[in-house]
């Protein structure tokens, strides 16, 4: 892989293992090996395969499902400087088509087949993501058609250099990756391991609900790294209680991202990796890891838990609804600066209100700040914690609710495994105010188990008035977030409707 002209600092890192250690395992997927070399030569024939249909440049939308190849791909774009679009494979092809379109994308790539479509706004080729873009990743789509988010090779390789420091990843380190490719959280288990030396070990999407195949991917692999969402947590747990087995020691870090921790969940994997500092990483897809917290193990853990220190760089403040900006104890909306952001939507029109950028007094190129849309608390001493979503913030005969806490006291029961909380219409109150929850499979709790258990710790008003218990995993957005709308679309409506 010698003499060959590459873009960016981690697409290079990457191959370079290729000479040093041709033969240790890059990935593992479905109990087999693909190695550095392999790795390599898989890329090498990606690019052969662009370079014959896809001009110098131009934005190539990656359509294949995570494997070997699909990673092995998208690292001949990065080293040709070819952006790598990754939808999640979950889309309709509307949202995909659209998603193309505003990257000014005019390239697909399944499989061996590259499919060209006519050009977008007049575009030709790339041209709507900035010079310099590694990865265009996409929002959840939670509000209509997801965003094309541009990441640069600099934020890439910034957060690569972060990571690989902050959680002892080198040369051999198995690295579990739980995540789709089109997540963010992949440039830590995916893109930083591979930069390092390390093993990924890819879970397949098919067996990506089975606890006991997550389990036994941990201990057959000795992993060491682990960042997850919650539910892989709470998936792990419910079956390790199960099998009563013994913990896992290779575990050195255990993160979680992306949601709120059930108390459950983090009790199940403090005893499951005893050895292994647990910690709660908050970020955007937009501006990637912001702030990180440790859990200390000898005290007890408050809810919501701390979001944690700034990373190297990251700047961040608190706004009111007037746009002040907060000093002290206060609650507003968080709005960070990271070195790993994007460097905005690839549609302006769709960056405008969500990136912000200040101008600096010395007339320097200032800063831009991203809104992030989250409701946080500071305290005195200066602790974050996450209130919730300000779009998740409801009205109920009057009684103003946030969704988003009625969630984490639902997942605070030891039986559920996830929550979705919304509102319906209703002939009555105007709107009404449901919930479904995703159940243990060996769980016996009933709709009015939950109902107490909100009772309890929750306000007469915030308590939903509909609670449907499910067995089968909850709808989620692209980017992994459950999916409310549809929930209220597909599986709320009707009830309410009976009820």
């Amino acid at each position: 892989m010698t003499g060959i002209r590459r873009h960016g600092e981690m697409a290079d890192s990457v191959l370079r293992w290729a000479d040093k250690t041709p033969d240790a395992p890059a990935l593992w997927w479905n109990g087999t090996p693909t190695s550095y070399r392999e790795l390599a030569d898989a890329t090498t024939d990606a690019r052969a395969r662009l370079a014959g249909q896809v001009p110098a440049g131009a934005t190539v939308a990656v359509l294949d499902d995570k494997s070997p190849g699909t990673i092995a791909t998208v690292l001949a774009c990065l080293a040709t400087g070819r952006p790598a679009l990754l939808p999640s494979p979950t889309l309709p092809p509307d949202q995909v088509a659209a998603v193309m379109a505003e990257a000014h994308c005019r390239y697909a790539l399944t499989g061996p087949a590259v499919t060209v479509t006519a050009p977008a706004h007049g575009g030709h080729g790339g041209g709507a993501v900035p010079r310099g873009t590694a990865l265009v990743l996409t929002t959840s789509g939670s509000t209509g058609v997801p965003k094309a988010v541009p990441l640069p090779h600099r934020a890439v390789d910034a957060f690569t250099d972060w990571a690989a420091d902050a959680f002892g990843i080198a040369e051999s380190t198995p690295v579990l990756n739980y995540a789709p490719l089109n997540f963010d959280l992949c440039l830590l288990d995916v893109w930083t391991t591979l930069a390092h030396g390390g093993q990924v070990v890819l879970v397949d999407p098919s067996t990506a609900a089975s606890g006991r195949g997550l389990l036994r991917l941990l201990r057959t692999h000795r992993v060491e790294v682990v960042q997850a969402v919650p539910l892989f947590y709470a998936l792990v747990g419910a079956q390790v209680r199960v099998e009563s087995c013994g913990p896992l020691e290779s575990v050195r870090h255990a993160a979680f991202t992306g949601d709120v921790m059930p108390e459950q969940a983090l009790a199940d994997l403090a005893d499951l990796a005893p050895g292994a500092r647990l910690h709660n990483i908050y970020g955007c897809t937009e501006t990637n890891d912001s702030l990180i917290h440790e859990v200390d193990r000898s005290l007890p853990q408050s809810a919501p838990m701390p979001l944690g220190r700034p990373l190297p760089g990251v700047r961040l403040r608190l706004r009111d609804t007037e746009g002040r900006v907060l000093d002290g104890p206060a609650s507003g909306e968080l709005e960070v600066s990271t070195p790993f952001q994007s460097t905005g939507y690839a549609d302006p029109s769709r960056a405008a209100e969500k990136f912000v950028l200040e101008a600096a007094a010395d007339g320097g190129p200032g800063t831009r700040w991203f809104r992030t849309g989250d409701l946080v608390a500071r305290d005195a001493d200066g602790t974050l914690r996450l209130i919730g979503r300000l779009d998740h913030q409801v009205k109920i005969r009057g009684v103003a609710v946030n969704t988003g806490e009625v969630e984490q006291v639902l997942l605070e029961h030891p039986e559920v495994l996830e929550a979705g909380v919304t509102t319906v219409p209703d002939p009555v109150e105007g709107r009404r105010l449901i919930a479904v929850v995703r159940l243990a499979d060996a769980s016996t709790a009933t709709s009015l188990d939950l109902k107490r258990h909100c009772t309890a710790r929750l306000a007469r008003g915030w308590v939903p008035g509909l609670l449907t218990p499910v067995t089968e995993p909850l709808p989620r957005t692209s980017t992994g977030k459950v999916d409310r709308r549809l929930i209220a679309r597909t599986v709320a409506t009707p009830a309410a409707t009976a009820s």
